[in-house]
């Protein structure tokens, strides 16, 4: 009785532990970090935040900037009083997907003074510690 029991016992536990929640963390991709990166800058105004997703030397002339305003619009060069951004998944692939870096391609949609702005922006990422941080903002090619 005592086996079977036991045996009963290890039979329910595996079908508890098969049963845990599979949502992804904020981190997972690096679509995700990025996202959450420049949401952190210009929807939550939160310089310190985003800093936390960069790499230091990022980090290090993001500071230099003083708040997130600041470093969106003279870096970055976009503003906005609100935004979506979404991943570009046109040019996703695998390898990039499971490599240490990354191109993510985001497009943001917003508004400045009530006039839609659409605006496309290129970041590098590496991964450290199976971690993504933002490396890089790739200038916008089109600019003036």
């Amino acid at each position: 009785m005592k086996k079977i029991t036991s045996l009963l016992s290890l039979v329910i536990c595996l079908f508890l532990s098969a049963c845990g929640d599979d949502t992804k963390t904020l981190g997972d991709t690096p679509g995700d970090t990025a996202t959450a990166y420049f949401d952190a800058l210009y929807n939550q105004q939160d310089l310190q935040k985003a800093s936390t997703m960069a790499t230091p030397n990022l980090t290090r002339i993001m500071k230099s900037y003083g708040t997130a305003k600041q470093f969106s619009r003279n870096l970055v060069n976009m503003q906005y009083d609100e935004v979506t951004i979404e991943v570009d998944m046109t040019n996703m692939s695998v390898r990039e997907q499971y490599g240490d870096n990354a191109k993510i391609n985001l497009i943001f949609t917003g508004y400045l003074n009530g006039d839609k702005i659409d605006e496309m922006r290129s970041v590098k990422m590496l991964r450290k510690k199976g971690k993504w941080y933002i490396d890089k903002i790739v200038a916008d090619p089109y600019a003036r």
